[in-house]
């Protein structure tokens, strides 16, 4: 199976109240999974990462009914830096960046990322604004 993975960081303040959301499609484009997480005071880079790391774990445990995934998201920097475009010069978001990476090697599945602009990204960023919202 394909599938597509959406990831949105925000944060409110930067660094400031923050929170992410990931939505997985299959094929057919039907909602297979959606998750939203109050992370606390991060950055917007920091809060991207972290959803992205969520989708990495997602495919991971489900990584025996997929053969290929795409991460969408909206931040250019984080997925120039996952395609080694951008060197990670920010001390924050290196060991995020590693973590992403250790998931990306451990991973079965062929793996693409794409970034995407933000009106094509609206559930994972609504999940993420609901996430900020709730500070759960």
């Amino acid at each position: 199976m394909k599938v597509k993975i959406f990831t949105d960081g925000g944060s409110r303040g930067n660094p400031g109240q923050s929170g992410f959301g990931v939505v997985v499609v299959d094929e057919k484009k039907q909602i297979i999974f959606e998750a939203s997480k109050y992370l606390g005071i991060k950055t917007n880079n920091e809060a991207e990462y972290e959803g992205l790391i969520f989708g990495l774990k997602w495919l991971k445990k489900n990584e025996s009914k997929i053969d290929q995934a795409e991460f969408n998201a909206d931040s250019e920097l984080m997925i120039k830096q996952m395609l080694g475009i951008y060197k990670v010069k920010a001390g924050n978001l290196k060991d995020l960046n590693k973590q992403a990476r250790e998931f990306v090697l451990a991973i079965k599945a062929k793996i693409n990322f794409v970034a995407i602009k933000r009106e094509f990204n609206s559930q994972a960023d609504a999940l993420a604004n609901e996430a900020m919202d709730r500070k759960i």
